[in-house]
């Protein structure tokens, strides 16, 4: 197995302190916002392979290594199931402002997309390209940290209660759809008007109810504290016909195609399929497609859905999810306990988020991870706290 070096990504949204107090580091003062472990073309991961003879050879990004040798790396199963490439990424996502609200499509959605902008000839770094790749974005999020999010539509009847308690006027028409409609119609109809509205007029608007949010606190506070971070955002009002969840240290939530969300607050695993497909909705600068935005997303009211771990008689909690690209589980390792064999025929990113575990021969630390390859036998023993990122194959 191989320790990796692992890029930190300093998006704008990234807290300042939790990813460096995890790592036992000093802040930078910069944001800090996600640690990328895996192979992604954007920011693979590097390693420095020991040799046959003990010596510890170059290092190297572990997409070469795997291209070197994908059935070696990647087992046979995972190359014919899902190709010569590492199926999922994993990350440490630290979120101390709003991320974009946000969609992403299913795997035939993006098949079809991403043709059809390969077609048009749009230059795959456009600002206003949608599909980067061919494949679907589910993806899962679990807490090391108290943690704040908007997953799914809620109940229309709810949002309209939420938005009229306000009183700004200019909701009321949003307001009167979410009562007027079926369902599904009533969603549509309230985000196409939100996304089409004039910008000044939304801004106002949000700005108002963003104010009347801060006078009410209680379950309106968290869109006082989104529109704090983008005044006048149409995706502040978009923010409130979803369900705003907090999931306590070892919660999770899984976030399926055209499924609406975005993460607020806190220190989270997050694992998905290995693609850039995003379709923002608001609470961004960037371009929103609202056109294939209607195509994609879902128009139906869904719980949150928080998943807490399955346990099994090797110790292994799983959080069970309906997607074959990634499969996550964590291991809370006791003192004086038996090692733990996890040797499996599929690749595995082993991450560490608390205490001092070994794997095999490395010692661990939080926020340290460690590639093994399918098929090779690797041991975790010790006391501390492991994430398991493989696949089904």
């Amino acid at each position: 197995m191989d320790r990796l070096s692992n890029t930190v990504r300093p998006y704008a949204w990234g807290s300042t302190t939790a990813i460096p107090e995890l790592l036992g580091i000093a802040p930078t003062g910069e944001p800090q916002a996600e640690m990328w472990m895996g192979a992604h073309p954007g920011a693979p991961s590097l390693l420095t392979r020991i040799t046959g003879t003990g010596e510890a050879g170059s290092e190297q990004p572990l997409t070469d290594v795997i291209a070197a040798d994908p059935e070696r790396e990647l087992g046979r199963a995972t190359v014919e199931k899902f190709g010569p490439r590492l199926p999922f990424l994993l990350k440490l996502l630290a979120a101390g402002a709003p991320l974009s609200l946000q969609v992403h499509p299913d795997l035939a959605q993006a098949k079809r997309g991403y043709e059809d902008e390969e077609c048009r000839s749009v230059p795959i770094d456009a600002p206003h390209r949608t599909y980067k790749d061919a494949n679907h974005k589910p993806e899962l999020i679990c807490a090391l940290t108290p943690f704040a999010g908007l997953c799914g539509f809620r109940r229309p009847t709810e949002a309209a209660e939420a938005m009229a308690a306000l009183g700004v006027d200019s909701l009321k028409p949003y307001v009167d759809l979410l009562g007027a409609h079926p369902e599904e119609a009533a969603l549509r109809e309230v985000l196409t008007a939100i996304l089409g509205a004039d910008p000044e007029e939304m801004a106002e608007t949000v700005n108002l109810a963003a104010a009347a949010a801060e006078r009410l606190g209680g379950a309106h506070a968290p869109y006082a504290r989104i529109a704090h971070h983008f005044p006048g955002d149409p995706g502040v009002i978009a923010a409130m016909l979803l369900n705003y969840v907090e999931l306590q240290p070892g919660e999770a939530l899984f976030l399926g195609a055209g499924v609406p969300h975005a993460y607020l607050d806190g220190l989270g695993v997050e694992i998905m399929a290995n693609s850039d497909n995003v379709l923002r909705c608001g609470l961004t600068p960037k371009h929103i497609d609202v056109p294939e935005l209607l195509r994609i997303v879902r128009f139906e009211a869904t719980e949150p859905g928080v998943l807490r771990p399955e346990a099994s008689p090797s110790g292994e909690e799983l959080y069970e999810t309906p997607v074959d690209e990634f499969r996550l589980s964590r291991f809370d390792l006791s003192p004086g306990a038996d090692p733990v064999d996890l040797t499996r025929d599929t690749p595995q990113i082993l991450l560490c988020t608390g205490g001092a575990p070994k794997a095999g021969e490395l010692d661990l630390a939080p926020g340290v991870s460690v590639f093994v390859p399918s098929g090779e036998k690797v041991e975790v023993s010790g006391t501390g706290t492991l994430f398991r990122a493989t696949v089904v194959a």
